[in-house]
């Protein structure tokens, strides 16, 4: 008999047994495309389409395209590339550290946390390769000796530090969540009709057979790679913040930022995940596996890290005036009582005041709530980024040289454009890929409170106790779906 404990929510609801977990999540990648993805799909092209005219723009005409002027020459480009790399942040939180403290409740958000990872890191990427201004001469980065004689290019620049730092990561969350696919791609490519799907999913399972040696496998490299990838959780956006965190420059060289920017970007990148979970339970049908007690702990860590970045605020002004640096508190006080305090104190109602009402359980559990909050946290994070960034170069030490930035239709296209590249690739991986982890949601059924004795499909009147592992049950469920 089998313990349940009586606190807890049941992490699925609505007594699923193994197969109806695959009906449900293969049900949107074996239907045709309904009117309200190609929809979304067709808005999203849209801005996709005025992104790769401002991209064009920008490298016929050159960075005189963009706002940028003598005094401010970085803006909407580096804080859309922090604010990217931040959204990318809550993928590997949530697949690596939460798998490594055996967190249950993450097998139904970690599949669409790792593809957002992956996605908005390719839009973070997009900046600083434009703002190269000609990245067809980006060889020129590189200490080639022989080739470019005399130059050598600058190791010790920590912009340098951001490639190796964010292709590690990349390539690190690419693979986890590609290694987590693998078994769901087989549970697909057995149910698949039509020739072409056949022939796709079987490439994209990699011969998957649900033996007891791949199950073995599966479960050692996920284990492998979650231990890869903590250490970067921390390191990647540690690695962004010493862009400033090194610099001179009064309001940016200071020890706060590493775990300040970290923090942020846990917040921001949860924000992120509710909004997008919060549709695709919708449209998708997922409420049973997308419940309310998902989105209430995913509201508390955004809640906690939300107050670590008010601290952080709060920190910044007590160095400022505790350091006796009159530079430095001037560029403090500038930032809240400047020509900037409209973004300053966007900054600090989103980020600050705003997440304090989750706090409250109604509001906690409310799915309106929820989705607005998500939202006002992301405009937060961006107006944080453009806070830290443009406060602290437009007023520097020398009066005459003081100037305004404001952002031009190309700054602004290629921002509105990267969120269109980034919605069309969600939309792409929503249809065509299972957007739930079938294989570990089927491990934590029998954890439900009112499933009972889960079951695999073959004998209703056999019920089936055993320990689950991390990853799957020891009975492999996958390989069951086939013969449903």
């Amino acid at each position: 008999m089998q313990h349940v404990s009586p606190v807890r929510e049941p992490l699925v609801t609505g007594g699923k047994t193994y197969h109806d977990v695959t009906q449900d999540v293969s049900r949107q990648v074996e239907a045709a495309p309904n009117i309200r993805w190609m929809a979304a799909l067709a808005v999203a092209l849209f801005f996709l389409g005025i992104f790769f005219y401002s991209v064009y723009r920008t490298l016929w005409y050159g960075i005189g395209e963009w706002g940028l002027n003598k005094t401010v020459g970085w803006a909407w480009d580096i804080t859309n590339f922090v604010w990217w790399v931040g959204i990318g942040h809550a993928g590997t939180l949530i697949s690596a550290v939460l798998l490594l403290f055996r967190q249950k409740w993450r097998t139904s958000i970690n599949r669409a946390a790792e593809a957002m990872t992956i996605f908005a890191v390719i839009c973070a990427a997009m900046f600083p390769v434009l703002h190269m201004g000609r990245p067809w001469l980006a060889f020129y980065v590189f200490p080639l000796q022989n080739t470019l004689g005399s130059l050598w290019a600058n190791f010790n620049s920590p912009l340098l530090w951001d490639v190796f730092a964010i292709s590690t990561y990349f390539t690190v969350s690419l693979v986890f969540w590609y290694t987590g696919l693998v078994p769901d791609f087989a549970t697909i490519r057995d149910r698949a009709k039509g020739p072409i799907a056949k022939v796709a999913y079987s490439l994209l399972s990699m011969g998957w057979k649900g033996s007891a040696k791949h199950w073995s496998r599966y479960e050692t490299v996920s284990l492998i790679l979650a231990g890869v990838s903590t250490p970067l959780v921390l390191s990647v956006h540690t690695i962004v913040s010493m862009d400033f965190a090194t610099s001179v420059v009064p309001g940016w060289h200071t020890t706060i930022f590493p775990p300040y920017f970290v923090a942020g970007a846990i917040f921001s990148g949860f924000a992120m995940v509710l909004t997008l979970m919060l549709i695709t339970r919708v449209v998708f049908k997922l409420e049973d596996y997308i419940t309310l007690e998902h989105i209430a702990l995913m509201n508390k860590i955004m809640m906690i890290t939300g107050s670590i970045v008010g601290v952080a605020y709060i920190t910044e002004f007590f160095i400022a005036w505790y350091s006796q640096v009159e530079f430095e508190q001037y560029a403090f006080i500038n930032r809240a009582t400047g020509p900037y305090w409209w973004a300053y104190w966007s900054m600090m109602t989103c980020n600050v005041i705003t997440p304090q009402l989750v706090w409250i359980r109604r509001i906690r559990y409310s799915i309106p709530a929820t989705f607005i909050l998500s939202i006002i946290v992301n405009i937060g994070m961006w107006f944080e980024r453009f806070v830290i960034i443009v406060t602290s170069l437009h007023r520097d030490y020398l009066p005459s040289s003081w100037a305004m930035f404001s952002p031009s239709w190309i700054d602004i296209g290629i921002y509105v454009g990267t969120l269109g590249l980034f919605f069309t690739l969600f939309l792409l991986f929503a249809k065509f890929f299972p957007v739930i982890n079938m294989a570990e949601v089927k491990s934590v059924l029998k954890y439900t409170v009112d499933n009972g004795p889960t079951y695999t499909g073959h004998d209703p009147h056999h019920a089936v106790h055993q320990p689950a592992t991390h990853g799957v049950p020891a009975s492999a469920p996958v390989n069951h779906d086939k013969h449903d």
